[in-house]
Parts: structure tokens; sequence; C-alpha cells
């Protein structure tokens, strides 16, 4: 289960389930949706071209609180911020028309690389959480900061792009993928963590809790990769040898990042069997309250989302079932960049639409916040073994 009580076993924080990999694949079954109209279909994906027959409903008018990523708002009076916060996310649709993955592989990602796209968006708000912060707000038309730009650059649809189409799809030949095979959320986060290794300027760590285990320990010792250059000094030497490896270790690294490397810990999760156990919703919606979510990758049966929050008991999700012309940077290196944001009020599903197999994702950005994020979870877990007298939580 997704939060389950802590065991007091320090320094582990584990996470249980009653299903675990590997994770269900998903079969092409044919439906129809007022939301879009069918326009392609293979063995495991539906396509919906929902930007050119889509009719996208107004955001509610609703007491309800609506959060996104880790911030409340209220539909009555901040519906434009809600939005703007929305716009904002990178939006990772299909592409078409971009150079041949692997010099003779597919021109287009359309019909299997919708889960792919949805990796690309949970780490994308990774990246602007670590460059641009969280409260950073994209607007059409502005000239953008270089961070942005980098970011942007980061998943252009090449081959040499850190997180391109063409590399996610390659890397995931080595688990297992055929190139044009769809991927389930467990795959996506390993892929991830492989990448991110190569990315030098963002130095982030990939951790994906395997088997709903979150070692708290493990964690530390990757984010801080000074502990293993300290070891030998923790031998009854003098202070100023501990002092010459710690900083040794900070010379290695970048100014704020020095004693931590930013984390983005990704949790694959099966909430049920062929459909969600409702005893995890509000757990769930809990994840989307931290304000160290990114979200959670994952959809409906045969159609993968990026879910951002909820309203209710509604999922808010970019949906990457559109696909537009792959984009070249201009000569000056900036990103015709309008295609990347979803400029229209996001798609809301009922929670209980939700397929099982999911990913959750958190960004911690310093060790007090992973920290802070080790506590909220205790809280959650307490919380939510009271609400079910017992019974087990996500």
């Amino acid at each position: 289960h997704l939060f389950a009580d802590v065991i007091n076993v320090p320094p582990s924080l584990e996470f249980h389930s009653d299903a675990l990999f590997p994770l269900v694949q998903l079969t092409g079954v044919q439906r129809t949706t007022n939301k879009g109209k069918i326009v392609g279909m293979d063995a495991a994906t539906l396509t919906y071209d929902t930007l050119r027959f889509g009719e996208f409903e107004d955001f509610p008018e609703t007491p309800e609180p609506v959060w996104i990523l880790g911030k409340e708002y209220s539909a009555l009076t901040e519906k434009d911020e809600i939005l703007s916060d929305v716009t904002t996310r990178l939006w990772f649709t299909y592409r078409k028309n971009f150079p041949p993955i692997g010099g003779t592989g597919p021109t287009s990602d359309t019909g299997w690389g919708c889960m792919l796209r949805c990796g690309q968006m949970i780490l994308g708000e990774a990246l602007v959480c670590r460059h641009l912060g969280r409260d950073w707000r994209w607007a059409k038309g502005r000239k953008q900061r270089e961070e942005y730009v980098s970011i942007l650059n980061a998943f252009i649809d090449k081959k040499d792009s850190y997180y391109s189409i063409h590399q996610i799809a390659q890397m995931g030949v080595g688990e297992g993928k055929p190139i044009g095979q769809w991927y389930g959320p467990n795959t996506v986060a390993q892929v991830l963590k492989k990448l991110a290794v190569f990315d030098t300027w963002s130095r982030l760590v990939v951790h994906v809790a395997m088997d709903n285990t979150v070692i708290i320990e493990e964690i530390k010792r990757l984010c801080m990769p000074w502990l293993d250059l300290a070891g030998p000094c923790d031998q009854p030497a003098g202070a100023e040898e501990l002092n010459g490896c710690l900083e040794g270790a900070c010379a290695l690294a970048e100014e704020e990042t020095a004693l931590w490397k930013p984390l983005v810990l990704l949790i694959p999760l099966r909430l049920g069997l062929s459909d969600i156990n409702e005893a995890y919703i509000d757990t769930l919606k809990q994840c989307f309250m931290l304000p160290q979510s990114l979200g959670v990758i994952g959809g409906k049966p045969n159609s993968a989302h990026y879910f951002i929050g909820y309203v209710g008991e509604e999922l808010i999700y970019l949906d990457p079932h559109t696909t537009q012309p792959a984009v070249e940077p201009c000569e000056d290196g900036q990103v015709p960049d309008e295609t990347y944001h979803c400029q229209h009020p996001p798609c809301r599903m009922h929670i209980c639409e939700l397929d099982p197999s999911i990913a959750v994702g958190f960004f911690c950005r310093t060790e007090d916040e992973f920290d802070d994020w080790c506590m909220r979870i205790r809280r959650v877990c307490l919380c939510c073994s009271q609400l079910s007298k017992g019974s087990p939580c996500l």
C-alpha cells in the first residue's frame, strides 16, 4: 500500500502494496469520448487529437479547494491563477516529422509514445523546480530566461537531447521495450533514472523506489556523495582530517547543491487489480497536497496522462494525445515554445477511472525538503490509519 504505517526500524520508511511488479500491460479497447475524436489505435493505445477536435470545459465553479502540485487554490476567486499555474507546466505531446529514432526508426511517436511523453512531463516539472522554482510562471510572448530555454532544449526531439523521445526510446531497449512499444509507469521511471546520469547541468539524483520501499539512508547517500568520501575519516582521526574530507567533497559540487544533489523520487505503485481500490483514493489525493509533489503518471485504461492535481473527486491532468509538428530550435538557440504549454482549461476525469498502475513523483531540492517529506508522509500514514480504523492505506 502506498502510505502504510512506518516501520519503526530506522532508517527505513516503507510502503507496502497488495500487488507488485511487473506492471499490468494495457490492452486496446476501442471507446468513444466527448472529449476528443479517435484518430488512431494500436494494440495498447488510443490516440485522441484533443487539440483539433476537443471541446474543453471551463474550470468548474465550486467551493471545493483545487490542488495543483502542492499549491491550494479557490476555483471561485483564483481561476486565473489556476490556469496560469497549469499553463506554466511543460506539456509534451506526440510529435511528427522528427529525425528517425536510431537513424532508421519512427519519425513520429503517435500511437505509442504517450507514457514516454508523460515521463518527460514529470521530469520536466522537476527541472523547472530545480532551475526556476515552483513559483515561476510562463507567459506567452515573453522573453524567457536562459534556464528555461536550456530545460526545453533537453527535451527537443533529436538524438542528442538529454531526455528526447529518441533517448528514452533507445534506452528503453535495455529495459526490454523495443522502439515503438508502449511503456508502463515503472519502465519509463527506470529509463529516466538512467538518462539523468548524463545530465551534468541539472545534477539530479533520480531514485526509483522499488517494492514500494523508500530507504532513507540509501537516498541520503545517493544525494550526499561526500558521505562516502568522508567514510575513511570516520576512524578516530583528528578533526582536521574530517574537515579536509568534507571540504574536498564540497569542492566537487556547485553552490547550493554542494552537500545535496536534488532528488527526484519516483514510486511505482499498483492501487488495485483491474480498477483502483477506493480505499486508496484519499491518500492519493494527499500526494498532490505535498509541497514536494511532482504529480502522477498513469492514466485511464489504454491512455497515459500526467496528473497534476485534483478538485473534488476529479483528477486534473495534461493529455499528451495530440500530434504536433516537431520543433527545431532557432539559430540563436531560442525554442519556439508555445506548443509546449497547454493554453486551454486542463482536462479532468473522475478519480475512479484511473488505471491502478501509476508512478508518484516528488522533488526534494535540499536535505531539509527531503526530511520534511518524510515527516509529512508519516503524518499521512497516521491520519490514514485513524480514518480507516486499522485497514491499510495506499
